[in-house]
């Protein structure tokens, strides 16, 4: 017993070798471009107010097969832990054996009426060792292993934020198609409507066969815009229907790109965005991970102490095995350690610290990354959301100009090439409308998926395997 609390004593006082942790401090702006106010711990995606799409990320997070997978890389990663943790603890086993021989006898045995030839013998004991973590290394390790598990779960809830914005997005631009196709066939429609009046009024000899062919060649470029916009829908619902968890095939639909409601933009400090973002979270476990390393490759300078022991029983006789003469037991301890190496030691300790540097350079780069995402996301919302009313204001001139330059030429006091002209302004105009009105809504979303947020716990939630700890560290002791 002394002995042993002589042991514990030593473990008691002995060192972690190593670096603590400290997190790396980046210079950030004050603030971002184009703040308005804080909503980015909501579910955004619901001011949209369109049911379906509601019911689509919610059928996205339950059955995606990314966020599975990402699932179970979490609990790969951590049943490491305990594998690395049980060397900080005492190894017991047991064994038994039992065996019967009959041996070459020596010229005297006969001399010997009871001499044991065949001879048996029978074993049982359990056994014990103990690898004592004087310097910290196996802390270190764990240290390490729970930062990397930790790390794991970050990417799992990154690829949460990405797969709400990839459905998210791809709904806005479906909805988008839907509308230009909308317009294209609108637009088909009047220029059939005009090409049966010109051929009427041809055959009467009122206009001339260029009047024909000016508007047959006008509905044959509206009439190419529709494959072309069928096609991008159908690949759109396609790539949609995989997010969700479906094989390929149509989506429903709910309510059209003009009556979808602009979400209200977020907004927060640059500081905040280091609590925010799974990516830069997942980046600092990472680094933790790399500098925990450290304190693991320099505690190999140092010797290692173990402790081994067994108690059982062993005898010649199965019914005579676990009487008070067939005891044994023994114990030892061995202590170890490096003296030259030749670089084997150091080559580790330069390589984890190698490591930790680069760690530290990558966590700085994907924050900087971070502060331009979301400050581009800030500029491009505000430039579109320009951008759609300047381009509302040529639609409605060119839809006037389209009806007057008609009714002119209708009146005989314009040619049909100024409605030609007029029509042909008109069409392209209505299209890019509708794929502004889109690329508005899905630049909210953009920052949303740019400053993380509350939105992404709350989302985790309702995902496959998510909201809840890694399955393997559930109740564990503290580490240290």
């Amino acid at each position: 017993m002394r002995r042993l609390l002589i042991v514990a004593s030593l473990m008691l006082a002995g060192c972690v070798l190593g670096p603590d942790y400290q997190r790396p401090e980046v210079a950030a702006a004050a603030s971002f471009q184009y703040v308005t106010r804080d909503v980015v711990d909501t579910l955004w995606w619901k001011q949209f107010d369109d049911p379906l799409l509601n019911s689509l990320i919610d059928e996205a997070l339950a059955h995606n097969s990314n966020i599975a997978i990402a699932a179970a890389n979490v609990e790969q990663a951590a049943a490491l832990l305990p594998q690395v943790r049980s060397a900080l603890f005492p190894q017991i086993g047991y064994g038994a054996s039992a065996a019967r021989e009959r041996g070459r006898e020596p010229a005297f045995a006969a001399q010997l009426p009871n001499y044991p030839n065949p001879s048996s013998a029978y074993q049982a004991g359990i056994s014990a060792s103990w690898k004592i973590d004087l310097w910290g290394r196996v802390q270190r390790q764990s240290e390490a292993t729970l930062a990397n598990v930790l790390a794991t779960n970050e990417a799992r809830r990154g690829v949460v934020l990405s797969l709400v914005a990839a459905v998210a997005n791809g709904y806005l631009q479906l909805r988008g198609l839907d509308a230009q196709l909308v317009v294209a066939r609108q637009t088909l429609q009047t220029y059939a409507e005009s090409v049966d009046l010109f051929k009427l009024q041809f055959k009467y000899g009122q206009v001339s066969q260029m009047n024909v062919a000016q508007a047959e060649s006008q509905y044959e470029s509206a009439a190419a815009q529709i494959p072309l916009l069928e096609s991008n829908i159908a690949q759109t619902q396609n790539s949609l229907a995989v997010l969700v968890g479906r094989n390929p095939g149509p989506i429903a639909r709910g309510k059209a790109i003009d009556q979808l409601t602009l979400p209200a933009v977020p907004a927060g400090l640059p500081s905040q965005l280091l609590e925010r973002r799974p990516d830069l979270l997942q980046s600092e476990q990472q680094l933790i991970a790399a500098n925990a390393q450290i304190g693991a490759a320099k505690a190999l300078y140092f010797p290692a102490i173990s402790l081994t022991g067994s108690f059982g029983y062993a005898s010649a006789e199965l019914t005579k095995l676990f009487t008070g003469p067939a005891r044994v037991w023994s114990y030892a301890g061995s202590l170890a350690g490096p003296i030259f190496t030749f670089g084997a030691v150091s080559g580790q300790v330069t390589q984890a610290e190698a490591a930790q540097r680069a760690a530290l350079l990558s966590c700085q780069l994907a924050i900087r990354d971070a502060f331009a995402d979301v400050d581009n996301a800030l500029v491009a919302n505000s430039n579109i959301s320009q951008q759609l009313q300047a381009q509302i204001r040529p639609v409605a001139a060119l839809k006037e100009y389209a009806g007057l330059s008609r009714k002119l030429y209708e009146g005989g006091y314009a040619d049909y090439s100024t409605v030609l002209q007029a029509e042909q302004a008109l069409f392209p105009a209505e299209l890019n409308l509708m794929a502004i009105r889109a690329q508005l809504l899905a630049s909210s979303v953009n920052i949303y998926k740019a400053m993380g947020g509350g939105w992404v716990t709350q989302a985790d939630r309702r995902s496959t395997g998510g909201g809840q700890p890694p399955p393997s560290t559930a109740g564990w002791p503290p580490l240290f």
